[in-house]
């Protein structure tokens, strides 16, 4: 899960340099820009810790139930609710990711107005409102409405006001409150997808669905409780920053980045399916392979983000994107649960490194830090349609000859093998733009 934060304080003092001086924080592949002139933030205590447990389970709730959808679309193509092409089944959760990053713009602007709760609520009601309807349906199209739509944007309200709220309660701790919060995404992405595995075959679907829709709701009520922003924003950030159409390199990450989303979104949503239709796992253990992989994505949003603080983002990110590349159709040797369950480890780990160096990159390609969240919106923005892009491209790919049983695994994995591949060559390109062949920072 990439993640994007947003400049939280007010300037109190004449003496404000602007935010062009702005400090800039970045742990775990999250950002975080805070004016060092305004009124210091108390940098602990009981109220600021509890801003973190807010944000922990805000996150948890977000990315937390987006990565689950591997499991879901498993059970879809089981066609035990309604039957659909690899295709269009992957449409829901595309959707669903899609609206996490696109909402999150706007809810931005909203943020930064002072309307916390507001957001909280809305984006609480979206995703237990979601989740209840998902509970009842039988087609399609209430499945696409219910879970792409309704609890997509119900977790891009709350994926901006998870990071933002933090920011003015610390300064020399921002980094560790950040990261701590940060680790919501990788636990919710293993809780999530183990209730429903443990349920689904138990209680069905729509009761599995309602309990995953209380547990949303039970654990959404401590940050609407204890979040509680401390200092309103000066101004409202831009939607969009004209300059950043002309700036090659920011243009160039962005592509290599969506490059590299569609192909590890590949992996995301058909290693599950892949492991049952190859008859190497029964259909209820290889939707363990989810969480396993999101588990594995810890150390890759961690390792990437201490060796860019002496490799720089861009040396760390293309060997990533070329292992990421070269795994996927390694897929194709696998032969045993064992060798899925390895591969699904390493994807997971070299996967992650997306997940965490975007943010660096972006921040190092603005030099004028007071665009900075506005240059992180629309880049994400943009990213979400890898996401569109990943999922539904890779089942078209899967399903290509028309017949549900006759699956082109080889095209798929190759599928997402190139794109990310095509990813590691753009990063080498923009390495070699940025600083040539010297050995160097980058």
């Amino acid at each position: 899960m990439e993640i994007n934060s947003r400049p939280s304080l007010v300037p109190l003092s004449d003496k404000d340099p602007g935010p062009e001086n702005w400090n800039t924080t970045v742990s775990n592949g999250i950002v975080a820009t805070w004016n060092p002139d305004a009124e210091p933030p108390p940098d602990g205590g009981l109220k600021a810790w509890l801003q973190v447990l807010g944000s922990w389970v805000l996150i948890f709730n977000t990315w937390g139930v987006v990565v689950t959808f591997g499991d879901y679309q498993s059970f879809y193509e089981s066609g035990q609710l309604f039957t659909q092409t690899s295709s269009n089944i992957s449409w829901i959760g595309s959707t669903q990711a899609f609206f996490v990053f696109a909402t999150g713009a706007v809810a931005g602007p909203i943020f930064d107005r002072g309307y916390l709760k507001p957001l909280l609520i809305a984006g609480t009601f979206c995703m237990v409102f979601g989740h209840m309807m998902l509970s009842l349906c039988k087609e399609y199209w209430q499945a696409l409405l219910a879970q792409g739509f309704m609890v997509g944007i119900g977790a891009g309200c709350l994926f901006v006001p998870s990071l933002a709220v933090m920011q003015p309660y610390f300064s020399r701790h921002l980094g560790l409150a950040i990261g701590l919060a940060a680790t919501g995404s990788s636990l919710g992405g293993v809780i999530y997808p183990v209730i429903f595995i443990n349920l689904i075959n138990r209680l069905g679907f729509g009761w599995t669905v309602r309990i995953i829709g209380f547990v949303s709701l039970g654990t959404l009520l401590v940050p609407i409780s204890i979040s509680q922003m401390r200092i309103k924003p000066t101004g409202v950030r831009k939607l969009l920053d004209p300059s950043a159409f002309r700036d090659g390199p920011y243009l160039l990450c962005i592509f290599a980045c969506l490059l590299g989303y569609t192909g590890c979104y590949t992996a995301f949503y058909y290693i599950a399916l892949y492991a049952e239709d190859s008859g190497w796992m029964s259909s209820h253990m290889s939707l363990y392979l989810v969480p396993i992989l999101n588990a594995s994505s810890v150390l890759g949003r961690t390792v990437p983000n201490w060796l860019s603080d002496w490799m720089g983002p861009t040396n760390v990110v293309i060997p990533g994107a070329f292992l990421t590349g070269l795994v996927l159709p390694c897929n194709l040797a696998v032969k045993s649960e064992a060798g899925i369950i390895c591969t699904a480890v390493f994807i997971g780990f070299t996967s992650g490194i997306f997940i965490a160096t975007p943010p660096l990159l972006f921040v190092a390609l603005t030099k004028d830090k007071s665009k900075i969240g506005t240059r992180m919106g629309m880049a994400f923005a943009l990213l979400g349609t890898g996401v569109l892009t990943g999922g539904p491209g890779s089942g078209g790919v899967l399903q290509r000859h028309g017949n549900p049983n006759d699956l082109d695994w080889t095209g798929t994995w190759i599928y997402g093998g190139v794109f990310t591949l095509g990813s590691g060559v753009c990063f080498l390109i923009l390495r070699f733009w940025m600083a040539g062949f010297k050995i160097q920072k980058v």
